[in-house]
């Protein structure tokens, strides 16, 4: 049995392993955020948004051990995981061909002058960075670029996982 097997022959490890691969993930967007200062644009705090939905299904999936709670929380996660890809997708290719203009978050003035206090408060905190930037990169990647590749991975190994669930 290798190691793949290992991981998906028990739907609960699988969630158990997304739920730790999330909130490292999540851990290391803080870390590049506080410590090495990249600013999070709008599409990266949905992302962040994401993975903590995926989180807390999987680790929901991961704790009961009934089968159909697994294609409850199973389910949950495919959903929030496709939803992430597909922004990830979107902010990859923005990054790849740019808009004229920035598509993706308002500046600080314009929101305080043009929107009362109730509405202005929670637009400050959805991000202030360009979604068009590209800040860090690993292997030639976007942080964006990997949030895709990481949501397309939950997504197919957890198709797969349902996939050898129903003939049980």
């Amino acid at each position: 049995m290798n190691a793949l097997d290992f991981l998906l022959a028990a739907p609960r490890r699988l969630l158990a392993l997304m739920a730790l691969a999330c909130a490292g993930l999540l851990g290391f967007a803080l870390y590049l955020q506080h410590h090495v200062g990249l600013e999070p644009c709008p599409m990266c705090i949905v992302q962040r948004y994401a993975l903590t939905g995926v989180l807390l299904a999987a680790l929901l999936g991961s704790l009961w051990g009934r089968r159909w709670w697994w294609w409850l929380w199973g389910g949950l996660a495919l959903l929030i995981s496709g939803f992430g890809a597909f922004v990830a997708a979107r902010q990859s290719w923005m990054q790849w061909y740019p808009p004229e203009t920035v598509t993706c978050g308002r500046d600080f003035y314009g929101i305080v002058e043009n929107y009362p206090i109730s509405k202005a408060i929670p637009m400050l905190f959805r991000g202030s960075g360009d979604c068009t930037a590209v800040d860090w990169s690993l292997l030639g990647l976007s942080i964006a670029n990997w949030s895709f590749l990481t949501f397309a991975a939950f997504c197919v190994a957890l198709l797969w996982a349902a996939w050898r669930l129903r003939g049980r």
